[in-house]
């Protein structure tokens, strides 16, 4: 969802270099991790806003793009707290701190009861937790260590629960709720747990699913609780997963790789200019490194999502 926040932040969770970006305007890589748009784009776009959405530290914000929104999302920000830190990314915390400066500056410009109205009738769509189970709990030792699986999960929907009625505290009404995609199949998980044949992690895509249940249970939990808001949740699970298993009938070709060098490990500084065998046509993969889906991945995965899930929020 990052489209550019992380650019000058001291993290290698960045993609402000080539060939991230290519297919975007100008050939240009923004700090989106793919090479052209991505799914907060796609969001926007399909709700009809715009087609490009800033991120919030881009430079040459206008006053509309207080009225038409923006980006607060950080590559590799998770719930866990301990996943920001070792991503040197932006927590929520610090992601909401953001967006309570916007709501100050709105208010200082066209006054509190519109700023509340806007409040009220935005969309705010949420994805994060992936770098949680995908990164913090499988790739490194320190979560693992001291909890299993359901445990961690548990952690992490408490954390969850604790932002999204924050969010609502300073005026969220409508709030999309995206799960975690099937971390277990995405090519870097299939590289490193995956075993010889590199088949989709099966301890990873169980962790996963036991995640997506129990967010979708506080989504039902938060509906109750907050009549007035709508909570959405969007299964993107299910919709990449579809397209992983029957890729042919979205015209994708490889889903077990990335576009980027040799589609098993490289993402991020690893997917550079100099990678070799980086794919010529992209369109034809599901993913564009070892970890993000490719621009039409993303284009399908939300159009689908809003297709079934738009009216909701309203």
């Amino acid at each position: 969802m990052d489209t550019g926040n992380n650019n000058n932040l001291s993290t290698i969770m960045k993609c402000n270099f080539k060939p991230y970006g290519r297919n975007f305007i100008g050939g240009k890589p923004t700090g989106r991790f793919c090479y052209g748009k991505n799914a907060a784009d796609f969001f926007a776009e399909g709700f009809g806003v715009k087609q490009i959405v800033p991120a919030y530290f881009e430079q040459n914000l206008h006053l509309q793009d207080l009225f038409t929104g923006m980006c607060f999302a950080s590559g590799g920000a998770g719930y866990d707290p301990l996943t920001n830190q070792i991503a040197a990314s932006l927590s929520l915390d610090q992601q909401l701190s953001m967006f309570r400066y916007v709501i100050e500056k709105l208010e200082a410009d066209i006054g509190l009861y519109r700023t509340l109205l806007i409040l009220r009738k935005s969309i705010y769509i949420v994805s994060i937790g992936n770098d949680d189970i995908s990164n913090t709990y499988y790739l490194t030792p320190f979560r693992s260590f001291h909890y299993d699986e359901d445990a961690y999960t548990d952690m992490l929907i408490n954390l969850a629960s604790t932002f999204y009625q924050e969010l609502y505290g300073v005026g969220a009404r409508r709030i999309g709720v995206v799960n975690l995609g099937p971390l277990g199949c995405i090519p870097i998980q299939r590289t490193i747990n995956g075993g010889l044949s590199r088949q989709c992690a099966d301890k990873v895509t169980e962790t996963t699913v036991l995640f997506n249940k129990k967010l979708a249970s506080l989504v039902i939990t938060l509906n109750k609780k907050f009549p007035g808001a709508k909570f959405v949740y969007l299964d993107a699970y299910s919709l990449l997963m579809g397209i992983i298993e029957n890729p042919g009938q979205y015209g994708f070709e490889v889903v077990d790789r990335g576009c980027c060098g040799t589609g098993l490990l490289e993402t991020l500084i690893l997917c550079n200019k100099y990678s070799p065998l980086t794919c010529e046509d992209d369109t034809k993969y599901v993913f564009w490194d070892s970890y993000h889906p490719t621009e039409k991945g993303y284009s399908i995965v939300v159009s689908q999502s809003l297709m079934t899930n738009i009216d909701k929020f309203f």
